[in-house]
C-alpha cells in the first residue's frame, strides 16, 4: 500500500524505492542527543500501568548523575512509582518547543530506558542528592522526604528527531558522550 491507503503493482517496490527516512548517526545527532539530555529540566516519562498494563505518561522533573545518566526524584505515592517498581521498562521524552513557530520543528530526543530505584541510604544517593539541588535547587522543599527516592534511566536505544527531515537511530553508546553541562 502506499501512503494513501492505495494499493501498489508489484513491480512498483523493485522501480521505486523509497528512501529511508531515517538518516546515518553522525557527531552532529549525538551531540544535539546529549545536549538534549544535559539540558533538560523535565520531560514526559512514558511507564506501563502497573494495573492496566496500558500505556501511561507523566511529567518529571528531570536531570542528570554524575555521569550524565538521566535521573528524576518521584514519591511513592505516584502511579509512575508503581509501574517502574512493576516493569522498569520505560521511556523518556526530552527536548522543549522554542518560543516561536510550529513545535514539531525544535529537536526531541525519546530514550528507551531501564529504570532504577537509588537505595535512600547508600552514599551513592547522598552524592546524587548533592548533585541534583544543584540544578534543582527548589527540590530542597521535598527531596528529604521519606516517600521521594531518585530513579536512574540506563539508555537502552534513542530515536532523535533533530527538526524537520532530521531522525536518527542512537544507540546506548552513541549518548554515552561526555555530558555537555555536568
Amino acid at each position: 500500500m502506499n501512503r494513501l491507503g492505495g494499493r501498489r503493482h508489484p513491480c512498483y517496490a523493485m522501480a521505486m524505492e523509497e528512501p529511508d527516512p531515517i538518516r546515518p548517526t553522525n557527531d552532529e545527532a549525538r551531540t544535539l542527543a546529549r545536549q538534549l539530555i544535559d539540558d533538560a529540566r523535565f520531560g514526559a516519562l512514558a511507564v506501563t500501568d502497573a494495573e492496566s498494563g496500558g500505556p501511561s505518561v507523566t511529567r518529571v522533573a528531570i536531570g542528570t548523575d554524575q555521569g550524565g545518566k538521566p535521573v528524576t526524584l518521584i514519591s511513592s505515592l505516584s502511579a509512575h512509582w508503581q509501574a517502574l517498581a512493576a516493569s522498569p521498562r520505560c521511556a523518556l521524552l526530552l527536548g522543549e518547543p522554542g518560543p516561536k513557530g510550529d513545535p514539531l520543528v525544535h529537536p526531541r530526543l525519546t530514550v528507551h530506558c531501564t529504570a532504577a530505584f537509588v537505595d535512600r541510604d547508600s552514599a551513592e544517593h547522598a552524592e546524587l542528592r548533592a548533585h541534583y539541588l544543584e540544578s534543582h535547587p527548589k527540590s530542597k522543599l521535598y527531596i528529604d522526604f521519606g516517600d521521594f527516592a531518585f530513579v536512574r534511566f540506563t539508555a537502552v536505544d534513542a530515536r532523535l528527531n533533530g527538526g524537520f527531515g532530521k531522525a536518527f537511530r542512537l544507540t546506548a553508546d552513541d549518548l554515552a558522550g561526555v555530558p555537555t553541562s555536568v
